[in-house]
């Protein structure tokens, strides 16, 4: 149950499918100048952890053989990763994620249907998270246009070789 937030630029998942087909090396290199462009997105979404949002949260909590907290702060912290998802029905192309299961419990928690955790820690809407979207929104103004310009130069690239 993986929390994130979408950036998302027209084309890039057809220029990144199609760097695969040209030369793979193409295609990591792409992946590596877009996660060192996202990283103050990725810092954003990392410095919003800052304390245990609900005391109860620090106890063990076990549902169905799968550990789904104690919720810890330095585990929130590393659970925010960056990942790209180019397949056809992907909602997004460049997602920033938190893997922890506390973390992303906490996140979404009542947001579809109303319920004790939720309602403790405040409404969230449909659709969104309580920081890491947030954070990463306010961050990806800054990254915008970087990108743009990276997956422009990627495309005349890609149109060349073909």
């Amino acid at each position: 149950m993986p929390a994130s937030t979408t950036i998302e630029i027209v084309g890039v998942k057809q220029t990144i499918n199609s760097l695969r087909k040209i030369d793979p090396q193409l295609q990591k290199d792409f992946k590596a100048d877009a996660t060192a462009i996202a990283q103050p997105a990725i810092q954003a979404g990392k410095a919003v952890y800052k304390e245990l949002p609900l005391s109860g949260m620090r106890y063990n909590w076990v549902q169905r053989d799968r550990k789904l907290f104690p919720f810890a702060t330095a585990k929130a912290i590393s659970g925010v990763r960056m990942r790209f998802d180019t397949r056809r029905n992907a909602v997004g192309v460049i997602l920033i994620e938190q893997k922890d299961p506390a973390a992303a419990i906490f996140e979404t928690a009542g947001r579809a249907n109303s319920n004790k955790l939720g309602n403790a820690l405040g409404f969230v809407s449909a659709g969104r998270t309580r920081l890491i979207g947030p954070a990463v929104y306010k961050a990806r103004r800054g990254i915008e246009a970087e990108m743009t310009k990276m997956i422009a130069k990627t495309m005349r690239v890609v149109q060349s070789e073909i």
